[in-house]
């Protein structure tokens, strides 16, 4: 069984929210998510656990791109009981997309990359197993599912570039 990291959750009143969490090797850090979409995101002092070592402030786009980096690996079972090599990666569709405004059928991912877009992220909503009618939107996140090289032509096609 895997160990839990545990983040508390602290209500700042006219800033926002702050989440703490204590990593495996004992280290602290924060993370104050503001109103306006800032985070912050701290590194505590190891002797002094209220004593705030560094901080780096983030424009919500930049913790986003970080967001994107951190999650687990929700396929990484699978290679090592099967060996198969898949990755999972998010996309976002923006306003120089070739796509924004089509559907996903538009797009023949699958046929052309042998990645599936297996969701798509809307704002508050998602929708698993979008069907080949359903319509992209800039700033929709996809889903995507696939070799790395297949995950990447799917970023080359939905990006333009």
């Amino acid at each position: 069984m895997e160990p839990t990291a545990r983040a508390t959750k602290t209500p700042l009143p006219g800033v926002g929210v702050r989440y703490d969490v204590k990593t495996e090797a004992g280290r602290h850090l924060s993370v104050v998510v503001h109103h306006d979409g800032r985070r912050t995101l701290a590194f505590h002092d190891p002797g002094d656990d209220d004593a705030c070592k560094d901080a780096v402030v983030l424009e919500s786009y930049e913790a986003t791109a970080l967001a994107r980096l951190l999650p687990p690996d929700p396929v990484g079972h699978l290679r090592k009981d099967f060996e198969i090599d898949l990755v999972t990666e998010h996309i976002t569709v923006t306003k120089r997309s070739p796509y924004a405004g089509l559907t996903l059928g538009a797009t023949q991912a699958r046929t052309r990359t042998g990645a599936s877009i297996v969701a798509v992220l809307r704002r508050t909503s998602a929708t698993p197993s979008p069907t080949p009618d359903f319509r992209f939107a800039v700033g929709d996140t996809l889903v995507v599912v696939g070799t790395r090289e297949g995950v990447d032509a799917v970023a080359e096609l939905i990006t333009g570039g």
